[in-house]
């Protein structure tokens, strides 16, 4: 099969560009025909990432000299506040998929609480639609701008946003704890992530506001209907790829599981496993699911969820991927269907 859509990737000398490439290199409905990576301009992708180097691919540019004329989709995984700035400069007619976080609040003021600077495209900001895929769907095919969410943010949201549509159970007493491999913090130099710093050892970081906080409220309060703040805390662990989010809950065990079952009996990349069970991060390494288990607990009416995905798949490039899919007007789970690396 020919590959009819073009497709271009700004921000490629990153994880989730080359993420993004190596998924693309097998999608039958896609093709790449621009890379940007201005620090790495000029430079081909087997120099930038070796592991690409069977792969026929353009060379790196610089956004500027990009040709946008026959492009149907661009990713923008580009650095947060660099994206906006960028995405608006681009053609008005160009379907985006932005993998920052520069779209995914809907409202300028909490982006500027939270990310400590004004929003500097308002107007598009109001434009973009949230790219939880299973849940928002039928915007997201409609779309001409998706905010892809936050890794974090989504692991925790497939876990407790069909307990709170269902009023299962109580959005006061939530509570977080995830854990998350070091990819999610980026390809960029930091000297808390050098081997000797991170290795046989865990961190919690930014427990008290985490950027991705206020995803979990934007959503879940525009569910609820008023405020619900919840408790989370992250911790950095030594491994490179994967998220796992434990939540407790308050709510009736039984009746919580067969929630989160009949939500997702229909979704491809979603699994619910048997009651009592518990997944592992491993077990959806490299692909675009998400498996979700959980058990009670020793007082009655409580709960707890446990959720894991791969933070550069299905809680970036992959599921960027299954938002254009549906923008482009391709089958959803086109080239998504990749089994898990293991072990």
């Amino acid at each position: 099969m020919s590959k009819s859509k073009k497709i271009a990737i700004l921000g490629a000398s990153g994880y989730t560009g080359a993420e993004l490439v190596r998924l693309i290199a097998s999608h039958p409905g896609m093709e790449i025909v621009a890379l940007s990576g201005d620090r790495k301009a000029g430079m081909a992708m087997r120099e930038v990432f070796p592991f690409l180097r069977h792969l026929d691919l353009p060379d790196l540019v610089k956004i500027e000299d990009i040709d946008f004329t026959d492009v149907d989709l661009a990713f923008c995984a580009l650095p947060h506040a660099t994206s906006q700035a960028v995405i608006a400069e681009l053609p008005l007619d160009l379907k985006i998929v932005d993998l920052s976080a520069d779209f995914r609040l809907r409202d300028p003021k909490a982006y500027e609480e939270w990310y400590g600077k004004p929003h500097a495209a308002v107007e598009m900001q109001k434009e973009a639609v949230y790219g939880l895929t299973e849940f928002y769907r039928d915007q997201i095919k409609s779309a001409r701008l998706v905010a892809g969410t936050g890794c974090n943010a989504a692991t925790g949201q497939y876990a407790i946003r069909p307990l709170l549509e269902a009023e299962v159970i109580d959005p006061d007493e939530i509570i977080m704890d995830l854990k998350a491999g070091v990819s999610g913090a980026g390809r960029s130099l930091k000297e808390n992530l050098l081997h000797a710093e991170l290795a046989e050892g865990m961190i919690a970081y930014n427990p008290l506001k985490h950027r991705h906080m206020a995803e979990f409220e934007q959503e879940f309060s525009a569910i609820v209907g008023r405020p619900v703040t919840l408790t989370f805390s992250p911790h950095l662990l030594p491994m490179n790829r994967g998220i796992m989010i434990t939540a407790y809950v308050r709510g009736e065990a039984e009746v919580v599981h067969q929630t989160l079952a009949a939500r997702y009996k229909d979704e491809v990349f979603v699994h619910v496993l048997p009651f009592g069970e518990t997944p592992g991060t491993k077990d959806v390494r490299g692909s675009n699911f998400v498996h979700i288990g959980m058990v009670g607990d020793l007082r009655p009416g409580r709960a707890r969820v446990f959720a894991v995905l791969d933070n550069l798949a299905k809680g970036s490039s992959g599921q960027a991927i299954q938002n254009a899919n549906l923008m482009l007007g391709l089958p959803e789970t086109e080239g998504l269907m990749l089994a898990p690396v293991f072990p």
